[in-house]
């Protein structure tokens, strides 16, 4: 027999969502610091920099709550395709906004909704078609602020393609992850990634140098908002159903345009606002609709 969601399961779905739009946000700050710095540091660089600081910092924070940094399970195959992922994720994301505007690059990423939600049934969720639609009308105003055939999906695109995927793995992972793994331990594991993505990009990549003060300042408050948001961002997946808190990701578009506008001078046309108007207004809609869920049985 069917049911109306809990008032506990919307107050989860509720606080989920807020981490998830705080998690948006605080990227948008660190990608905007990554594409500052992109202009005089080579991507390997900035990779090994940021993941060195965030692995010095989740490290202090895992061993001031007594924790071991590398848990006994972290070399089970869970967590190896989850660093595998944001391998994938960090490494092409870093080189798409590197290359191409950031209102380009978060647009295609919020493709990752569609990706996540539409596994959300290994999780023993139920996705209803009101939430289909909604998040499939979230991709419509991607695909409107893009406009296939223009330059935005030139190949430099593929970047931030290949990236986009590797963050879906990611999450999912996040999700699937032990629980008794806590957001320190993970963002230890998804900070040292970079690092390993740095050192893999570096034979592609110009020389290394020694940053000036300017570009060091921007490096810390870069990792500092990477830091916040990848907390913000775990306890998100963990919280709530993944149907529900996946669409607030749309809202990183909006923070990338608004950066985009501020800090680079990119002019995002009337079609570009139209659809971050959709695409917030699906993440609204997909959270506030209220479903009926049928039980899994077991």
């Amino acid at each position: 027999m069917s049911q109306h969601p809990t008032q506990r399961d919307a107050a989860k779905n509720s606080r989920g969502a807020v981490f998830m739009i705080a998690a948006m946000a605080f990227f948008a700050v660190e990608d905007t610091c990554l594409k500052a710095v992109a202009a005089s540091l080579p991507v390997s660089e900035i990779l090994i920099l940021f993941g060195s600081t965030g692995v010095i910092v989740f490290s202090g924070l895992a061993l001031l709550a007594n924790e071991k940094p590398f848990p006994a399970n972290v070399f089970s195959p869970l967590i190896l395709a989850r660093c595998l992922s944001e391998i994938i994720g960090r490494l092409f994301y870093m080189l798409a906004i590197a290359l191409t505007p950031l209102s380009t690059a978060s647009a295609i990423l919020q493709a990752t909704p569609l990706v996540v939600i539409g596994c959300a049934g290994l999780f023993g969720e139920r996705v209803s078609m009101r939430r289909w639609i909604s998040v499939f009308a979230g991709f419509a105003g991607v695909v409107l602020i893009l406009r296939p055939g223009t330059e935005g999906f030139g190949l430099l695109s593929l970047l931030a393609v290949i990236a986009m995927l590797g963050f879906a793995g990611r999450d999912l992972a996040t999700r699937a992850a032990p629980l008794h793994m806590s957001h320190r331990q993970l963002g230890v594991l998804g900070f040292m990634v970079l690092i390993a993505a740095g050192l893999v990009a570096a034979p592609f990549t110009r020389p290394m140098i020694v940053p000036d003060t300017t570009t060091i300042w921007i490096l810390l408050l870069g990792s500092a908002s990477g830091i916040i948001a990848y907390t913000a961002l775990t306890v998100a997946m963990r919280t709530g159903e993944i149907a529900a808190v996946t669409p607030f990701r749309y809202t990183r578009l909006v923070f990338a345009v608004i950066a985009g506008f501020f800090v680079f001078q990119e002019r995002p046309d009337l079609w570009t606002m139209v659809g971050s108007a959709v695409v917030v207004g699906s993440g609204i809609f997909a959270l506030t609709e209220r479903r009926k869920t049928t039980p899994r049985l077991t």
